[in-house]
């Protein structure tokens, strides 16, 4: 058992790794938590498990998942950045005014904005009809993090590095198990984080803090854009 502590240990810093850069979904997955707690643990697991399925593909294959993804890295970065972007634009156009500051169970995260003329004060829940549940919130947040080129090569780099140390089954499945459980446990901290202070700032105020965080997931996107495939 103990000789399973260690991959399982350097899988969990790989997870940690990948999960803690305060990234766009880290951004979305806050506002998320922000506005719906419950859809957004499911949007937490999304993260959690493309994470996972990197880690389990760059570990059975290791130096060929980064052969394959490097020749396209740039246009499947220009592709994530370009669905970020749309993301951020459907978001500040629902927030034009203090009066549509989403309330606690209403905010738009990803493909969700507040209706016309609906201001929600605090306490008024979306309309059950509208909101998506957790499945559909956990398909689109796995499949915005699986567009990411940056996590596919991240594990692949840092399971080439760990060599035929983790080819053995035992040890590639406790490496495994540390990074799914480590991502896991941090993106469920940040929907705690985002929870409680959704239900703790203020409408005026909150309104604001969903600007900002579109406005850093706008930022991210062309950060993740640049440079351009057509740039060579």
């Amino acid at each position: 058992m103990s000789e399973l502590m260690t991959p399982a240990l350097a899988g969990a810093v790989a997870g940690l790794g990948v999960a803690m850069p305060m990234g766009a979904m880290s951004v979305l997955l806050i506002q998320e938590a922000m506005s719906a707690p419950r859809t957004a643990t499911a949007a937490a697991a999304g993260i959690a498990v493309v994470d996972l399925g990197y880690a389990a593909v760059a570990t059975a294959l290791g130096p060929w998942a980064a052969a394959a993804v490097s020749p396209v890295e740039a246009w499947v970065r220009l592709a994530s950045a370009t669905v970020l972007l749309a993301i951020a634009a459907h978001g500040l156009r629902g927030l034009r005014g203090p009066e549509r500051a989403p309330g606690p169970g209403r905010a738009p995260g990803p493909g969700r904005a507040p209706g016309p003329g609906r201001a929600p004060g605090p306490g008024r829940a979306q309309d059950p009809g509208q909101a998506p549940g957790p499945g559909r919130v956990f398909v689109r947040y796995a499949g915005l993090t699986a567009v990411n080129p940056t996590t596919a090569l991240y594990f692949a780099a840092l399971t080439t590095a760990q060599g035929a140390a983790l080819r053995d089954g035992p040890a590639g499945a406790a490496f495994l198990a540390g990074v799914g459980a480590a991502s896991l446990l941090w993106q469920q901290g940040l929907v705690v984080l985002g929870s409680v202070a959704g239900r703790r700032i203020p409408g005026a105020a909150r309104v604001w803090t969903f600007r900002l965080g579109y406005g850093l997931v706008a930022a991210y996107a062309l950060k993740i854009a640049l440079p351009l495939p057509l740039q060579g």
